[in-house]
């Protein structure tokens, strides 16, 4: 009761201005609908002065949680308790859930200044991201998702108090405005821009998660999944931007197709040493530890002579020898089952040999597809010819991809320039090359050729 007293005399002290000093009118329609205790103040009332003088913060209610109970208690009536925390919560907005808590206004303008930052970080990493897809990979499909998540970022941060975000911002007394650390904006090549941009976008995502959930939780959850979805965006562009870039200088692709483990070392010997940019070895009889076996020393010498190495059909062997990739048939597979096996991006290539192949293969997003076979060759003797007009829909159809394109299948050195200028982005030969008198002199003829075309 004394205690409650001293709270009255405070209140009375000040009770001109607080309620009747140009407040609003609903305040005093407030003030008399509000229960009162014995002495009939209004609880509200005390409740209202708390919280203008002694920085409550909307959400918490400590202090006037504080007031309610000492003049539930003041007035000895059990009931008049609940009526008030009901008039506070739908005269305030106040929590009632929750542990209470008191933020001073300078920390309520800290949170804003952190949460409009790491916004902004946020909002310029994901445009980095994007043009990175967008211009450097020329994926649209990476581009749209990294697009996306930008503009969902934005429709977050749009339902928080915009006005309050913005008169929060004060640059020009940011401690931190100024401070560099060694080397901070030094950047080796694109690449390296890119990896900058999504650790900065995903450690901004965080702050912002941690920021928001103490006024908006489901918000902050939100905030969260862009996070993840920040992740496994990046580790898509890794794994397809890594071989698409190796595989970026591909004019010449060799296949090796025998079963004979001499005669595969041989030859990749004889290829790497005509310029093969990049070597396929198939070897569909082979036993899997054969295979092996043999696609170790396969490795070694592609990578001694600076030419990709390619296994076909078996992505484990290709992952276990330690090759640059494999490639893919149609009834092989699939491209993602592919990349859960490898522990370094890999470059996969996929077949195709009709249009609706050729779409699904892009949306599988392989580093290349072969297209073919063009012209009749004895090394599938029973396929179909798809002729130079796929070569030409299919480079349409792989405009803005990202993924390249290599024309496969009875080509010669005579044959070069009519697959490329039909729109193959390489070419791959198999007989013209393996089939030789002399392997390495006919590599060199085909290379020559298709570097002419490449530069033209």
């Amino acid at each position: 009761m004394f205690c409650w007293h001293i709270l009255c005399s405070l209140y009375l002290s000040v009770l001109n201005w607080t309620i009747l000093g140009g407040r609003p009118n609903n305040h005093i329609l407030w003030r008399r609908t509000c229960p009162r205790d014995s002495l009939g103040i209004s609880k509200w009332a005390l409740a209202r002065f708390v919280n203008g003088y002694c920085g409550v913060a909307p959400g918490g209610g400590a202090t006037p949680l504080l007031f309610c109970a000492l003049a539930a208690c003041s007035c000895g009536r059990r009931s008049c308790a609940p009526d008030y925390w009901g008039s506070l919560h739908h005269a305030f907005g106040y929590s009632m859930r929750g542990s209470p808590r008191i933020i001073s206004p300078v920390m309520e303008r800290a949170a804003f200044r952190i949460i409009d930052a790491n916004f902004n970080r946020a909002r310029e990493a994901a445009r980095v991201v994007e043009d990175f897809c967008r211009f450097a990979l020329n994926s649209a499909l990476l581009t749209e998702r990294a697009k996306s998540l930008r503009h969902k970022l934005c429709a977050v941060v749009a339902q928080l108090d915009a006005g309050g975000l913005i008169a929060s911002r004060d640059t020009a007394s940011d401690v931190g405005a100024g401070s560099a650390v060694d080397n901070q904006l030094s950047r080796g090549d694109l690449a390296d821009c890119f990896t900058a941009g999504c650790k900065r976008l995903t450690e901004a995502l965080r702050a912002l998660a941690e920021m928001v959930q103490t006024e908006n939780r489901p918000l902050a959850e939100t905030l969260e999944g862009l996070r993840f979805a920040a992740y496994a965006l990046e580790k898509d562009i890794v794994v397809f931007s890594e071989p698409a870039q190796k595989f970026k200088r591909v004019g010449l692709y060799v296949i090796i197709s025998s079963n004979l483990p001499l005669e595969v070392i041989s030859l990749a010997g004889k290829c790497a040493a005509g310029g093969a940019d990049c070597i396929q070895l198939r070897a569909k009889e082979m036993t899997g530890d054969r295979l092996f076996a043999v696609a170790v020393e396969f490795v070694r010498i592609c990578r001694e002579a600076g030419a990709l190495s390619i296994v076909n059909d078996r992505a484990d062997i290709a992952v276990a020898a330690g090759a640059d990739g494999v490639h893919l048939g149609q009834n092989d597979l699939p491209v993602a089952a592919a990349r859960k096996l490898q522990m370094t991006p890999l470059i996969i290539g996929k077949s195709t040999h009709l249009p609706r192949q050729l779409r699904a293969a892009c949306a599988e997003l392989p580093t290349y597809v072969s297209l073919g076979p063009v012209f009749s060759t004895d090394t599938k003797p029973g396929a179909e010819p798809v002729g130079l007009e796929y070569v030409t829909a299919a480079a349409k159809e792989l405009a803005g991809t990202g993924i390249a394109s290599v024309g496969i299948g009875g080509i010669t050195v005579d044959e070069v320039e009519q697959v490329m200028r039909a729109g193959a982005g390489a070419v791959a030969v198999c007989s013209a090359a393996t089939k030789a008198n002399d392997p390495a002199a006919a590599c060199r003829a085909l290379k020559e050729k298709v570097a002419s075309l490449k530069k033209g």
